[in-house]
């Protein structure tokens, strides 16, 4: 699927890349999959196949060097990770502990590989991991680079940790605490998550970073289009309200199907909704629930999935809103949906929880409502929908705060501020065992 971190660091490593430094946007386990131009490398390493294969036995890391890196090409990486449980925390457990134990788990052949890259050929200053699920490599990348800095994002690990079956979910929180000491820094995309993170990870809070999110504003609307009674599709006599997000119960589409039947029921033919979002296997059964519950309604008419959607797709799908809610029952740690609506002038709807707060503080875009309330998204739906002139200002603002609050430029500054304190810190060492 379209991947949150994966546009978002793609876009972060562009940026930088724009303000003059050198930058390697290197994927592993899988190729980057993104909606913009891609900046990473071509080349896959620490690949899900191979990691996978060690998991089962340790032989596999003695296979010939040719065949370790057929199993990393990207186009057999996307094929055999195309099945949706593939990433499926239920059925990883064994392997997730593995990874994190770094030098003492089963990957050890990966890890060394990866490690022998970064020394002898790339020679970093930084290297930022994408998230703590990766800090089971930093141990040797510090033995090995002693003088590098380990920077570890912090983007919504935790969904897939509440996923993990016992004993596994345990062990990975214990590995997680006793490697995250070994990072010289952590960055977050929001104060709440990393407020959050560092009571989970027992970490100062001073050792994590805020760097906000930031996105490309090319191919949305021009300002002159938001700035009167053309604000999001105001000229319309149907009110149209949207979701982008994946389609899964965390992210809450089942709230918004409520409350647009609640809606529907006060409102009729006036309302209409739009869902946009990578459906995945495990998932298509939820997906039936909330169609059957539209069908119920006789709504089925006021419904349409878009499916998945690329760039110029997502443009256009915001840009036909009157409002975007994306109620998710988790703490949002990034909310880059809300982001995307707001750079459209659309305004969104958002429970009271996670990043949103903070969002919508910054920007003035939207409104709040109590989290896992059909019935309060419903009344707060309906009073945007009544109230024009609260609808296009919130607009206005929105158009104007993600500009001004969440520009790429700000993220790429923020995050190379977060870099140059890290370089300024003592070095970690790591003893051999």
């Amino acid at each position: 699927m379209y991947c949150g971190s994966c546009i978002r660091d793609n876009s972060l490593a562009r940026t930088m890349m724009s303000l003059g430094h050198e930058v390697l946007l290197q994927p592993i386990y899988t190729p980057l999959r993104t909606d913009e131009e891609s900046v990473a490398e071509p080349t896959v390493r620490y690949g899900a196949v191979n990691l996978y294969l060690q998991q089962k036995s340790q032989a596999f890391g003695r296979l010939p060097k040719f065949l370790r890196n057929w199993l990393d090409h990207p186009a057999l990486l996307r094929r055999l990770t195309a099945n949706p449980d593939a990433t499926d925390a239920r059925s990883l457990g064994e392997l997730t502990v593995s990874m994190l134990r770094g030098e003492s788990g089963q990957q050890t052949a990966e890890l060394e590989g990866l490690v022998a890259f970064l020394k002898h050929e790339y020679k970093p200053d930084v290297i930022q991991l994408t998230n703590s699920m990766l800090l089971g490599l930093v141990r040797r990348l510090k033995q090995e680079l002693p003088e590098v800095r380990v920077v570890t994002a912090l983007q919504g690990e935790d969904i897939f940790l509440k996923e993990l079956e016992e004993p596994y979910r345990r062990q990975v929180e214990e590995e997680l605490r006793m490697r995250a000491q070994h990072s010289d820094l952590f960055v977050a995309t929001s104060h709440f998550y990393a407020d959050s993170m560092s009571d989970f990870l027992d970490l100062d809070r001073e050792r994590i970073k805020v760097t906000r999110l930031g996105i490309s504003f090319d191919g949305y609307r021009e300002e002159v289009e938001v700035n009167g009674n053309q604000a999001a599709g105001h000229s319309k006599d149907r009110f149209d309200i949207g979701f982008l997000a994946r389609v899964c119960p965390e992210k809450g589409l089942h709230n918004l199907v409520d409350a647009f039947v609640l809606l529907a029921q006060r409102r009729s033919e006036q309302v209409a909704l739009h869902v946009a979002g990578y459906i995945g296997g495990r998932d298509r059964r939820y997906l039936e629930q909330q169609q059957a519950k539209l069908a119920a309604a006789g709504l089925s008419e006021s419904v349409r999935f878009w499916g998945e959607v690329d760039r110029d797709q997502k443009l256009e799908f915001l840009h036909g809103l009157d409002v975007l809610s994306v109620p998710t029952e988790y703490h949002e740690p990034k909310g880059l949906s809300v982001l995307e609506s707001l750079a459209a002038g659309v305004p969104v709807v958002q429970p009271s929880h996670g990043s949103f707060p903070e969002l919508l503080e910054r920007t003035g875009g939207g409104w709040l409502v109590e989290p896992n309330n059909p019935q309060a998204l419903a009344d707060q739906l309906e009073a945007v929908m009544d109230d024009e002139q609260a609808r296009v200002e919130k607009a206005r603002l929105a158009y104007v705060g993600v500009r001004r609050e969440y520009g790429q430029e700000l993220m790429a500054r923020e995050t190379v501020e977060a870099y140059r304190h890290a370089l300024s810190l003592p070095a970690t060492r790591i003893e051999e065992n």
